[in-house]
């Protein structure tokens, strides 16, 4: 029998960035998944602030190159990988020269929201997936973790449901409380449609860009929940108990995390 194959998505990731709730926890999930028989890649973006020589990236010469075309505006793709230290487990990371390479991550030195944000999330949402058809790796199920994915699940059931690579693909995203408070422009909204989507898709986001409305917009196409942080935004909370029928994984502490994570994923492979 072959191994199910699990994609996890997530915008940082322990030891390559500082550790967090979200980088913690996916580098131990990658880690679990992996050891409980499945086959688990990774991708994050290639911030300009993570130590290539330390954690020996290299190019992928043969998945660089590609060409982005987000609003009006035309992004080369590059791609290195890494693995995670001690470990075989693969970590892909995408990025353009022009978004990835300033020394933060989504914050400028004072705590401000970079003004390009919006502009990173397109870019990496599209760039993995892009990249997964490259490898030829068809995933059974996608992983999404944090804001910066959102718009993963759209673009897997609207724009990549008619490739071959993703036809059959599940869709899990992990809701945290990683809220950010500015919200975008509007020019969004441009810089989000390519074929498959339509007005409506996105009806969550045509007035206000802002951390809640994407959210629901991720919950909307996907095909399970999971609440990662103990806490989360309350009015996504409600709209998450609204969705009769949508597999929900409640917060679960670290000594049960794997192993109810696992049966989640059994549970939404199976559906």
């Amino acid at each position: 029998m072959m191994k199910q194959k699990v994609l996890f998505i997530t915008a940082e990731m322990f030891p390559f960035l500082p550790k967090t709730e979200i980088s913690f926890l996916v580098q131990k999930l990658s880690r679990g998944i992996c050891e409980r028989g499945k086959e688990v890649r990774n991708f994050m973006p290639k911030f300009g602030v993570i130590n290539e020589r330390k954690y020996q990236l290299h190019e992928v010469i043969r998945f660089s190159g590609a060409n982005l075309v987000i609003g009006d505006l035309d992004y080369s793709l590059f791609v290195k990988v890494a693995t995670i230290p001690l470990s075989r487990i693969q970590v892909y990371f995408v990025y353009s020269k022009e978004l990835f390479q300033e020394k933060n991550i989504l914050h400028d030195d004072m705590g401000n929201e970079l003004p390009d944000n919006d502009e990173k999330s397109v870019f990496f949402a599209r760039g993995v997936i892009e990249t997964v058809k490259r490898l030829g790796w068809s995933p059974d199920l996608i992983h999404c973790h944090g804001w910066m994915t959102a718009l993963v699940p759209l673009y897997v059931k609207r724009h990549y449901n008619i490739d071959s690579c993703f036809a059959n693909t599940k869709v899990i995203y992990s809701v945290y409380n990683d809220i950010f408070y500015q919200p975008f422009e509007k020019q969004f909204l441009e810089k989000i449609m390519i074929e498959g989507i339509t007005i409506n898709d996105i009806k969550h986001i045509k007035d206000k860009v802002n951390f809640e409305s994407l959210t629901r917009l991720a919950i909307d196409f996907s095909d399970g929940l999971v609440q990662a942080s103990i806490e989360i935004h309350p009015k996504i909370k409600y709209y998450i108990q609204q969705k009769e029928g949508l597999p929900f994984l409640e917060y679960q502490s670290e000594d049960m995390r794997i192993d109810t994570y696992n049966d989640f994923y059994d549970q939404i492979l199976n559906q």
